[in-house]
Formats: structure tokens, sequence, C-alpha cells
């Protein structure tokens, strides 16, 4: 298995640059499900900002982006089941990816609540206001 760096992710689905993106094309090409590729939930919370932040990027494409890496068999999601949940959150609601990973996340160690000073986190994302 491979890790992914964000960078190799946002090449990948941009092609903003041809000799970066072709070399992520062949790697992503590479991946299998004996041989898969690996994206941490980091990697996830800097892929949506880039996509957001800097390519402005509309919601939509980036729910389709991430459905995408959910349902490739030759990418490994860290917590992918926190991550799936995430994405119904973040879909459904006005929250930061982000936010909806980090709850998500925290509910499925264990968690009871995740606490916050984020108002518009603790309303969209079930946080808890603190």
């Amino acid at each position: 298995m491979i890790g992914l760096d964000t960078n190799i992710l946002i090449r990948f689905v941009m092609a903003d640059d041809s000799m970066q993106y072709r070399k992520a094309d062949r790697l992503m090409q590479s991946f299998s499900v004996q041989s898969p590729g690996y994206i941490t939930l980091v990697c996830l919370a800097e892929f949506v900002w880039v996509l957001r932040s800097r390519y402005k990027k509309p919601k939509h494409v980036i729910v389709q982006w991430l459905t995408e890496l959910l349902d490739s068999p030759e990418l490994v999601l860290e917590n992918q089941f926190a991550v799936e949940q995430a994405l119904l959150t973040y879909t459904t609601t006005k929250s930061d990816f982000s936010d909806c990973l980090i709850e998500r996340a925290g509910h499925v160690a264990g968690c009871t609540s995740t606490v916050t000073f984020d108002k518009t986190a603790a309303k969209a994302a079930g946080m808890r206001l603190l």
C-alpha cells in the first residue's frame, strides 16, 4: 500500500500541471485491490480545503470527487465509515467538510460528543457548543 499526499490528489483531479498530472495519473492507475493507495483523514480534509479555497470548486463537485474516492476499490480511506458519514452530513448541511469529519471521527471513536466554540459547526455538524 502506498500513502498519498494531498498534492497528488489535487494534481490528479485538477490536471493543472501536465507533468505532475501524468505522474499522478500513472500512480493512480497502478493501484489495485491487492495493492491500493491509502488516503488519510488529514489528506481528505486538506483536499477539500484546497479545492474550496484555492480552486473555488462548488460543493457539488467536491461531493462528487469524494464519492468517487470512497467508491474506488483501489483506494483505502482511513476510517472509511466516518468519512462516509461525514460526507452525508456535508452534503445535507452548510457545515465545512472538516467539521463534519472531526465530529464523525470522534463519534466512531466512541466520543459522547465533540465540543466546539464554532456556532455553525455546533448547529450544522452536530457538535456541542462549549
